[in-house]
């Protein structure tokens, strides 16, 4: 069972699940829990590996990416959580697209910030240097240019910093663990830019966010079911970079599917 957090509302029968990304932890929607909390039911987890989840599972263990969505799924059925509305950002919002998948029905709406929707030239030589690198650098070295890559800018580097520093949390076995499923990763999300999710997806993007805003612009244009927000003055990590706006867009765009 995953480590999770429960924030029950007193009136509301809504639920908002939470997903970080890889290197993350629950931590990272720190600057969303207050104002969600004031609407909704509001669930959060670490993912295998990470965080406080990092026990339930032994190190020789091989992650499949499948199962790491279904973990979620299985600590909703614990909690008895029939339907919610999923958040993520990053890489966490590819899980939240494998959970639509698996489980069709359970999201009510689907929110995908700073998200990944496929590897372009860039990610893949990311991904591939990483894989050649591991086994002779440290991994943070490694986790420290990707972020550099992904959050160049000195105005977001606090944003980076917590992104390092839930990396650290990480640790190497860990890390190389979810290096090893980006194969898995890549045939999610080629599937996912010609299927469509089962609810409505709401993305919301930093405007500054230049390795993944285009692409999701275009993407977009071909999905019904999906609309966009650009959040200025925002890089990858829009929620932290710029959570007012983030919480704003979230919140109004759960509400209008809840009714």
């Amino acid at each position: 069972m995953l480590y999770h957090k429960t924030f029950n509302h007193k009136k509301s029968k809504t639920w908002v699940v939470f997903v970080h990304g890889a290197g993350g932890s629950n931590v990272v929607w720190f600057r969303q829990l207050r104002e969600f909390k004031k609407y909704f039911n509001v669930l959060l987890v670490d993912l295998r590996g990470h965080g406080k989840s990092k026990t339930e599972y032994s190190e020789e263990e091989i992650y499949k990416f499948d199962e790491i969505a279904l973990d979620v799924v299985k600590t909703m059925d614990h909690l008895n959580i029939k339907k919610a509305h999923f958040v993520g950002i990053s890489l966490g919002c590819v899980v939240i697209r494998s959970i639509d998948k698996l489980a069709p029905g359970r999201a009510e709406s689907i929110i995908l910030g700073g998200a990944i929707i496929r590897f372009n030239l860039k990610m893949n030589v990311l991904v591939s240097t990483g894989k050649l690198l591991s086994s002779i650098l440290p991994y943070m070295w490694i986790y420290r240019i990707n972020a550099w890559i992904l959050i160049p800018s000195k105005k977001h580097a606090q944003s980076r910093n917590l992104f390092i520093r839930e990396a650290v949390r990480l640790g190497e076995r860990e890390f190389k663990k979810w290096l090893k499923m980006s194969t898995e990763i890549k045939e999610n999300l080629q599937e996912f830019l010609i299927k469509e999710a089962s609810a409505p997806v709401l993305y919301i993007m930093g405007d500054r966010d230049h390795m993944f805003l285009p692409m999701v612009n275009n993407l977009v244009k071909k999905h019904f079911n999906s609309q966009l927000e650009v959040i200025h003055n925002s890089g990858h990590v829009c929620n932290l970079d710029q959570p007012d706006d983030f919480n704003e867009c979230s919140i109004h765009f759960i509400k209008s599917i809840s009714g």
